[in-house]
């Protein structure tokens, strides 16, 4: 409460220097807590707002510190009894960052669901600044000293005693004790400075890199005027192509463009072999030249990371990423990606064989000289040969609407709880798409959590790909009240086409299923200490585990069954169908694997061996071990790298493998489910409470491997995952 005075003397300070007191302190970028008013936010707020809140923060991390040392300088205490309690270090040190993540994650999130110039500048106007406070933070030898006293106190005490903590306690304080270290609070003179000043150009040239790549999938379109042109594509594609060219005020004409919706599809039906070229080509070159050339940032950022991590003394910057992970090594995941490279290659070099067959017995061309943008093309031939499954017919029986009651069925099933709509305008939202669910308590009917869903592509303004973020987190706000977790969950799936609803591929029905697996963790965590509730605190190689295990129920017959009807007639999915799903589920399985494998080890590889001076550009890295992680050589125009957003502007450098190591957590968890029986009611029910128990309860509380093994009473296996990859 006494860091309260100087934090309010700040802030008026901050606002009378601007001009604009009373205004700034009641911007809704400043409330911090509660659901954002999105729509009342501009990014003029942005740059009036964050540099009001900053230097609250500052403030009030200055009394923290000043509160701190008159403690840590007192005299010892006698036996058994402690300086500093949790609440006097955890609890402040929790808000200051919670208050900064709720309004810089709302800017960050409205950069990623609504970008805009203006926005965008008035992100990257801030983000040096956010990046100081926290590396000021961070390296707080007062909060540091503060950290150990806390674990020097509980290693002397005994249970039930002053300064004993809990298990969650003492794993979120090592947690910290790590993340200053790796924040550079050892750091001192001009090590540190150089330790920050390169944190700063990191997060700048990673903004830089995102922005690239989202103009250079926006800034290529392809207009087509022929029905010549639109051979083999399906009417669904069709129509979306349609609404792109009048939305672009070409009407008459269909318009082509990078994002997933449109060139995913395109790839796989298009006849015209010329222009399934020339949208690869398109594809894989994204920010590789020009003004959004992405090439010299990505040695910038390897080179950059590198010396972060040997100013903390690691040899590289794999090492310092694997410090806060599960793997306890680089050769560890080395050896996990070599197993699977093994067991991959022949399969995928099989499949490619089974693809070249396949054309040369309809007598085409690429046949004797088969192309990268050959490979989609002649799958779903094959696909639809050997299973006489067409992916594009099964659209109709996939419309979202069906597949959210079939997706919250199942979570009433197996977790008990129950999911409701809201009414539109009832929460603030960012763009009519977005809508807002209520999660309940299926026995007492007790409010648990909540989310937004944002499912449609909006090219221009929305980055690609899908994911889950957090927009409030389960803890308490600063009047002390209880706060439920929501979470964001966003995708990036066909829109809806003039009448016709939003219908889903069954790769799209996957995609929702595994960012839904996100957010349960999020929701419906159990753990009161914020710190380790829902995905925090979650190692990062672990979080994977439940959004990869959602996606196994797609493949279940009273889920998929359940969901799966004619959005026209009613009619549902034919048995027939159900069964191809089945018997396609591992088709082009070893190609699949290898290709993760070629990502992760590359990412691998870039942030652990390779140097300016290695004589080899990272792309040349790249192609390198593509000759043993692929089966077709990259084309020369490929620079798959520059648009390799997950580690280069996400959250994945030097951890890609995290996919394929949380699989092996993920098949093993579902295969308990298997094991019971799908259709034994009684058994599901009781595995999915128990799943819900552990590893969607317990967050990071405790070990992934300790979570794991509490709900499957052992160590994990990867024979499932062998199984379920058809390897």
């Amino acid at each position: 409460m006494v860091a309260d005075e100087p934090l309010l003397m700040s802030a008026a300070d901050a606002a009378n220097a601007m001009g604009a007191e009373e205004a700034v302190l009641t911007l809704p970028l400043l409330v911090g807590e509660g659901l954002p008013s999105f729509g009342d936010i501009s990014s003029a707020q942005v740059e009036q707002a964050i540099p009001v809140l900053l230097q609250q923060l500052l403030a009030e991390l200055a009394a923290l510190e000043t509160s701190l040392e008159s403690l840590l300088d007192a005299e010892s205490p006698s036996a058994g009894e402690a300086i500093l309690s949790w609440d006097a270090v955890m609890e402040p040190l929790h808000q200051l960052g919670e208050r900064l993540r709720w309004s810089w994650g709302v800017v960050s999130h409205l950069n990623g669901v609504c970008n805009t110039p203006e926005l965008r500048a008035a992100h990257q106007s801030q983000q040096a600044a956010v990046v100081a406070f926290g590396n000021r933070a961070g390296q707080s030898r007062t909060l540091y000293r503060a950290l150990e006293r806390l674990q020097q106190q509980h290693q002397a005490s005994q249970a039930g005693s002053p300064g004993h903590l809990d298990a969650t306690q003492q794993r979120i304080l090592t947690a910290e004790l790590r993340d200053m270290q790796l924040r550079g609070v050892g750091l001192e003179g001009p090590a540190q400075e150089a330790f920050n000043a390169a944190s700063q150009q990191l997060a700048e040239l990673a903004t830089t890199y995102s922005n690239h790549v989202l103009d250079a999938t926006n800034g290529w379109s392809l207009s087509l005027g022929s029905e010549a042109e639109l051979a083999g594509l399906p009417q669904s594609l069709r129509d979306l192509l349609a609404q792109a060219a009048t939305d672009a005020g070409e009407a008459g004409s269909w318009r082509l463009g990078l994002d997933m919706p449109r060139v995913v599809p395109f790839l796989k039906y298009s006849q015209r072999r010329d222009l399934r070229e020339q949208v690869y080509r398109a594809q894989v070159s994204r920010a590789s030249s020009g003004e959004l050339n992405n090439s010299s940032l990505i040695e910038q950022i390897l080179s950059l990371r590198r010396e972060q991590a040997q100013r903390l003394g690691f040899a590289s910057w794999a090492e310092l990423s694997l410090a806060s992970k599960m793997a306890g090594s680089v050769a560890e995941v080395e050896q996990l990606l070599e197993d699977l490279r093994a067991a991959a290659l022949p399969v995928a070099q099989q499949e490619l064989a089974a693809l070249r067959a396949i054309a040369a017995r309809q007598g085409a061309p690429e046949a004797a000289e088969f192309k990268p943008w050959d490979v989609s093309f002649w799958a779903e031939k094959l696909r639809q040969e050997s299973f006489e499954l067409d992916s594009e017919a099964l659209r109709p029986w996939f419309p979202l609407e069906q597949v959210l009651q079939g997706l919250f069925g199942l979570c009433q099933r197996l977790f008990d709880i129950r999911i409701l709509a809201t009414e539109p305008g009832e929460a603030p939202a960012w763009h009519p798409d977005v809508r807002y669910f209520k999660v309940l308590d299926g026995a007492s009917g007790a409010p648990l959590a909540a989310f937004y869903l944002d499912p449609f592509s909006r090219p221009g303004s929305k980055r690609g790909g899908a994911w889950m973020d957090e927009c409030l987190g389960r803890g308490f706000n600063r009047a002390g009240e209880p706060v439920l977790p929501v979470a964001y969950l966003i995708c990036n799936q066909s829109p809806p086409v003039g009448q016709t609803p939003s219908l889903m591929t069954f790769e799209e029905v996957e995609t929702l299923f595994h960012e839904f697996g996100h957010g349960l963790q999020h929701m419906l965590t159990t753990v009161e200490r914020p710190q380790a509730a829902g995905i925090n605190n979650v190692e990062w190689d672990a979080v994977e585990l439940p959004s990869q295990f959602m996606e196994n129920w797609c493949y279940d017959r009273a889920t998929l069954m359940g969901m799966a009807r004619h959005w026209q007639s009613g009619e549902p999915l034919p048995e027939v169908s159900y069964q191809k799903l089945l018997a396609a589920r591992t088709f082009m399985g070893g190609s699949a694997t290898l290709r993760q494998v070629h990502f992760a080890l590359t990412d691998l590889r870039l942030h652990s061996s390779w140097t300016p001076q290695s004589g080899q550009s990272p792309e040349q890295l790249r192609r390198e071990l593509a000759r043993t992680t692929a089966v077709l050589e990259p084309i020369p125009d490929d620079a798959f790298l520059c648009a390799f957003s997950h580690i280069f502007a996400g959250g994945y450098s030097a951890g890609y493998y995290s996919y394929k190591w949380a699989e092996v957590l993920s098949a093993d968890a579902f295969s308990a489910f298997e094991e019971v029986g799908l259709d034994v009611e009684d058994e599901i029910v009781a595995t999915g409470r128990r799943f819900r128990d552990t590893v969607l309860s317990l967050g990071g509380s405790r070990s992934p491997a300790e979570i794991f093994e509490a709900f499957r009473g052992r160590a994990p296996s990867t024979e499932a995952l062998i199984r379920h990859s058809g390897l």
